[in-house]
């Protein structure tokens, strides 16, 4: 079996994704990504803490790190240990709901927000859009150099975000980001693990 030795941050997205949502998590999980932001904008709390009971449950047995997104009371509730917020959201999170995660993600875009986020107990920020994107058509990217202002900034990982592929993620990945973001590939992909290990610089193999 291979194991990615992975600096990817998969973002989930139901409506594009390609198949059974749940079987994807697992095909996601079992190739070992840095984590799995269940990022379901569309749902309600009550739907999204049923969805994401689920997604826990699977990526444990992988033991693949599964981040919550936006409703840290839920997130609370089913034990997570990893939250990745709204900057505006992570403005309102008092500091005991704060001591109840180990992993605190935000999504940033521009070096202020970067600067804030770190200032509020961010673990890791998201910083983007980097390239064109069909998920933020008629918004140009904003490009490598954005994300190398970001990284100076800050000293907590950096994970871009935005039109990564396999053409471009090295450019990133130069820029001295902690990591890289994908959504759209990993939710559409034909073949997961061939997917992420084009993207992915090393792996090893296990009995």
């Amino acid at each position: 079996m291979i194991i990615f030795m992975s600096d990817i941050l998969c973002i989930t997205n139901r409506k594009l994704c390609r198949g059974n949502f749940l079987d994807r998590i697992r095909k996601i999980s079992a190739c070992h990504p840095r984590g799995i932001i269940l990022r379901e904008k569309d749902l309600t709390e009550s739907e999204y803490k049923s969805l994401a009971a689920e997604v826990l449950s699977i990526c444990s047995k992988y033991n693949t790190q599964c981040i919550l997104h936006n409703f840290y009371e839920a997130a609370a509730e089913l034990g997570a240990g990893a939250i990745h917020l709204p900057l505006s959201v992570l403005r309102n999170i008092n500091d005991e709901h704060k001591k109840l995660f180990t992993t605190i993600g935000a999504s940033c875009h521009s070096v202020e927000d970067a600067l804030e986020a770190e200032s509020l107990g961010c673990t890791y920020i998201t910083a983007g859009h980097i390239f064109d994107t069909e998920c933020k058509k008629g918004l140009p990217g904003r490009g490598i150099e954005f994300i190398g202002k970001i990284c100076n900034s800050v000293s907590v990982p950096v994970y871009g975000i935005g039109g990564i592929n396999e053409k471009n993620i090295d450019l990133v990945r130069n820029s001295g980001v902690g990591g890289v973001c994908i959504m759209s590939g990993i939710m559409q992909c034909d073949d997961v693990g061939v997917y992420l290990g084009n993207l992915t610089t090393t792996s090893r193999s296990i009995n």
